[in-house]
Protein backbone atom coordinates (compact mmCIF):
# COMPACT_ATOMS: atom_id res chain seq x y z
CA UNK A 1 0.00 0.00 0.00
CA UNK A 2 1.66 3.11 -0.97
CA UNK A 3 0.18 5.76 1.66
CA UNK A 4 0.89 3.37 4.43
CA UNK A 5 3.02 5.50 7.09
CA UNK A 6 6.05 4.02 7.59
CA UNK A 7 8.78 4.63 10.26
CA UNK A 8 12.65 4.70 9.14
CA UNK A 9 15.78 5.63 10.82
CA UNK A 10 17.96 7.94 9.01
CA UNK A 11 21.96 8.55 9.39
CA UNK A 12 23.57 11.22 7.49
CA UNK A 13 27.40 11.92 7.57
CA UNK A 14 27.78 15.81 7.61
CA UNK A 15 30.66 18.86 8.20
CA UNK A 16 30.78 19.07 12.17
CA UNK A 17 30.19 22.80 11.55
CA UNK A 18 28.00 25.65 13.08
CA UNK A 19 24.17 26.07 11.19
CA UNK A 20 24.57 22.27 9.81
CA UNK A 21 21.79 21.08 12.67
CA UNK A 22 19.38 23.77 11.76
CA UNK A 23 19.56 22.93 8.06
CA UNK A 24 18.91 19.83 8.63
CA UNK A 25 15.94 20.85 11.12
CA UNK A 26 14.81 23.48 8.65
CA UNK A 27 14.57 21.15 5.77
CA UNK A 28 12.22 19.12 8.04
CA UNK A 29 10.03 22.07 9.01
CA UNK A 30 10.11 23.85 6.14
CA UNK A 31 8.58 21.03 4.35
CA UNK A 32 5.96 19.61 7.10
CA UNK A 33 7.44 16.77 7.93
CA UNK A 34 8.01 14.96 11.68
CA UNK A 35 11.09 14.22 13.53
CA UNK A 36 10.58 11.98 16.35
CA UNK A 37 14.00 11.37 17.68
CA UNK A 38 17.30 13.09 16.28
CA UNK A 39 20.50 12.52 17.69
CA UNK A 40 24.18 14.20 16.77
CA UNK A 41 27.52 13.46 17.84
CA UNK A 42 31.19 14.12 16.10
CA UNK A 43 32.13 10.91 15.10
CA UNK A 44 35.40 12.08 13.48
CA UNK A 45 37.39 14.44 14.78
CA UNK A 46 40.17 14.33 12.65
CA UNK A 47 38.22 15.24 9.57
CA UNK A 48 35.22 17.15 11.63
CA UNK A 49 32.59 15.34 10.89
CA UNK A 50 29.12 14.53 12.75
CA UNK A 51 26.65 11.82 12.44
CA UNK A 52 22.95 12.84 12.36
CA UNK A 53 20.66 9.88 13.59
CA UNK A 54 16.79 11.01 13.02
CA UNK A 55 13.35 9.32 13.28
CA UNK A 56 11.09 9.92 11.13
CA UNK A 57 7.44 8.87 9.73
CA UNK A 58 5.61 9.09 6.31
CA UNK A 59 4.14 7.29 3.09
CA UNK A 60 7.04 5.66 0.93
CA UNK A 61 7.30 8.83 -1.18
CA UNK A 62 7.32 11.12 1.63
CA UNK A 63 10.63 8.90 2.91
CA UNK A 64 11.86 9.40 -0.31
CA UNK A 65 12.19 13.15 -0.75
CA UNK A 66 13.32 13.42 3.34
CA UNK A 67 16.49 11.36 2.15
CA UNK A 68 16.87 13.02 -1.33
CA UNK A 69 16.50 16.35 -0.01
CA UNK A 70 19.19 15.61 2.44
CA UNK A 71 21.42 14.60 0.03
CA UNK A 72 21.29 18.04 -1.35
CA UNK A 73 22.01 19.69 1.53
CA UNK A 74 25.94 21.22 0.95
CA UNK A 75 27.45 19.83 4.25
CA UNK A 76 26.20 16.54 3.77
CA UNK A 77 28.96 13.56 2.78
CA UNK A 78 26.46 10.66 2.69
CA UNK A 79 22.50 9.34 3.80
CA UNK A 80 21.86 5.93 4.30
CA UNK A 81 18.25 4.92 5.53
CA UNK A 82 19.05 1.83 7.97
CA UNK A 83 15.49 0.39 7.75
CA UNK A 84 15.91 -0.18 4.06
CA UNK A 85 19.55 -1.25 3.66
CA UNK A 86 19.57 -4.39 5.88
CA UNK A 87 19.53 -5.79 9.48
CA UNK A 88 20.94 -2.30 12.43
CA UNK A 89 21.16 -1.69 15.77
CA UNK A 90 18.89 0.74 17.41
CA UNK A 91 19.53 1.92 21.16
CA UNK A 92 18.18 4.46 23.41
CA UNK A 93 19.06 5.89 26.51
CA UNK A 94 17.16 6.58 29.67
CA UNK A 95 17.05 7.90 33.04
CA UNK A 96 14.08 7.82 34.88
CA UNK A 97 13.11 9.47 38.06
CA UNK A 98 10.96 7.31 40.67
CA UNK A 99 9.97 8.03 43.79
CA UNK A 100 8.31 5.87 46.36
CA UNK A 101 8.51 3.90 49.44
CA UNK A 102 7.44 0.74 50.98
CA UNK A 103 6.10 -1.75 48.22
CA UNK A 104 6.75 0.66 45.66
CA UNK A 105 10.11 1.04 45.85
CA UNK A 106 10.60 -2.79 46.09
CA UNK A 107 8.68 -3.02 43.00
CA UNK A 108 10.23 -0.43 41.10
CA UNK A 109 13.43 -2.28 42.17
CA UNK A 110 11.90 -5.21 40.90
CA UNK A 111 11.02 -4.05 37.35
CA UNK A 112 14.38 -2.49 36.72
CA UNK A 113 16.22 -5.66 37.48
CA UNK A 114 13.82 -7.49 35.19
CA UNK A 115 14.53 -4.19 32.56
CA UNK A 116 18.39 -4.44 33.64
CA UNK A 117 18.30 -1.10 34.13
CA UNK A 118 21.21 0.45 36.42
CA UNK A 119 20.31 2.89 39.88
CA UNK A 120 22.64 5.30 38.99
CA UNK A 121 21.40 7.62 42.32
CA UNK A 122 19.15 6.22 45.42
CA UNK A 123 18.15 8.37 48.19
CA UNK A 124 15.96 6.93 51.02
CA UNK A 125 12.85 8.38 48.70
CA UNK A 126 13.59 7.79 45.01
CA UNK A 127 16.17 5.95 42.79
CA UNK A 128 17.24 7.34 39.37
CA UNK A 129 17.73 4.25 36.76
CA UNK A 130 19.64 4.15 34.14
CA UNK A 131 18.16 1.73 30.48
CA UNK A 132 19.79 1.18 27.43
CA UNK A 133 17.61 -0.57 24.60
CA UNK A 134 15.31 -0.47 21.89
CA UNK A 135 12.66 2.66 21.81
CA UNK A 136 9.66 -0.04 22.69
CA UNK A 137 11.86 -1.58 25.61
CA UNK A 138 12.39 2.13 26.93
CA UNK A 139 8.60 2.97 26.58
CA UNK A 140 7.73 0.00 28.45
CA UNK A 141 9.92 0.88 31.41
CA UNK A 142 8.65 4.39 31.59
CA UNK A 143 5.02 3.22 31.42
CA UNK A 144 5.59 0.83 33.93
CA UNK A 145 7.49 3.33 36.54
CA UNK A 146 4.57 5.59 35.82
CA UNK A 147 1.78 3.44 38.22
CA UNK A 148 5.02 3.88 40.62
CA UNK A 149 5.38 6.83 41.06
CA UNK A 150 7.61 8.15 37.81
CA UNK A 151 8.68 12.19 38.68
CA UNK A 152 10.45 12.58 35.29
CA UNK A 153 12.32 10.52 31.98
CA UNK A 154 14.92 12.20 29.89
CA UNK A 155 15.84 10.48 26.54
CA UNK A 156 19.07 10.27 24.84
CA UNK A 157 16.86 9.25 21.47
CA UNK A 158 18.07 6.54 19.10
CA UNK A 159 21.31 5.86 17.68
CA UNK A 160 21.09 3.29 15.49
CA UNK A 161 23.93 1.36 13.13
CA UNK A 162 24.02 -1.29 10.42
CA UNK A 163 24.92 -4.99 11.35
CA UNK A 164 28.04 -6.15 9.64
CA UNK A 165 31.45 -5.23 8.67
CA UNK A 166 30.99 -2.30 5.98
CA UNK A 167 31.48 0.98 7.99
CA UNK A 168 29.12 3.91 7.19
Amino acid sequence: MENAIEKHTIAVLVDNEPGVLARVIGLFSGRGYNIESLTVAEVNNAEHLSRITLVTSGTRMIIEQIKAQLGRLVPVHRVHDLTDEGPSVERELALVKVAGTGDRRIEALRLADIFQAKVVDATLSSFIFELTGTTEQVDDFVGLMGQLGLVEASRTGVVAMSKGPAAF
